[in-house]
């Protein structure tokens, strides 16, 4: 599945919550891109993630 709740996003990946909220504050994970907000909801695309942390381009 290409969109995760954080929750699962954040079991599957190892990487904290507050770290993913972090690495989106900072602006290292952009809206619409790796993330978005659906019904009050936060949702991580995983494949775009994953590409961001292999350093390639999304």
């Amino acid at each position: 599945m290409k969109w995760q709740t954080l929750d699962k996003f954040s079991q599957e990946s190892g990487m904290s919550k507050e770290s993913i909220r972090a690495l989106k504050k900072r602006g290292k994970l952009r809206e619409k891109i790796h993330w978005q907000k659906r019904n009050g909801r936060i949702f991580i695309n995983f494949i775009a993630v994953e590409k961001w942390i292999e350093g390639s381009k999304v």
